[in-house]
């Protein structure tokens, strides 16, 4: 197979790989890189797992050519925090314990930091269409929505 050059910006980093053509970004990210936040559970584009931010979109790695990717930004839950501080999405995860196995974790919190970042005082119907690409099997859901309003309060009361 042959081989292609790939070069983004990964949570602030430049990246620079050669990959196999048609390699998804998933297993790129995963198995050149080793970013391994990003989860590989359906690999049909259907459970949200790998969801990542690119260009500020949220986009399903599974389903992405990482050749496609050329000169992109790209965001992991990996690359949220900073100096060891957890963004607030993942302290409001954290404190409403909106993870059990944490399987569809990554995905839930990129999903819901593009909510934030498009709607900063997103309504309960707007988080649960935000989060509606995304499947938990553990917590019914209610924990992690009431994990992505706390953070859109927390982000508004240090906004004013």
């Amino acid at each position: 197979m042959a081989k292609v050059p790939v070069q983004f910006t990964l949570n602030g980093a430049e990246k620079a790989e050669f990959i196999d053509s048609g390699t998804t970004l998933l297993n790129a990210l995963r198995d050149k890189i080793g970013d391994t936040s990003p989860k590989g559970g359906c690999h049909q584009g259907t459970c949200g797992a790998c969801s990542v931010i690119i260009d500020g979109e949220l986009r399903l790695s599974c389903l992405t050519l990482a050749e496609t990717c050329n000169g992109a930004a790209i965001t992991t839950t990996s690359g949220l925090s900073e100096g060891g501080v957890l963004h607030p999405l993942q302290r409001a995860f954290l404190d409403a314990f909106a993870t059990q196995c944490g399987f569809c974790t990554p995905g839930m919190i990129m999903a819901a930091k593009v909510l934030l970042d498009h709607t900063p005082s997103p309504s309960r119907e707007d988080v649960v269409e935000a989060l509606s690409g995304n499947i938990c099997r553990c917590t019914g859901y209610e924990p992690i929505i009431q994990a992505v309003l706390t953070a859109a309060r927390s982000n508004s009361q240090h906004a004013a």
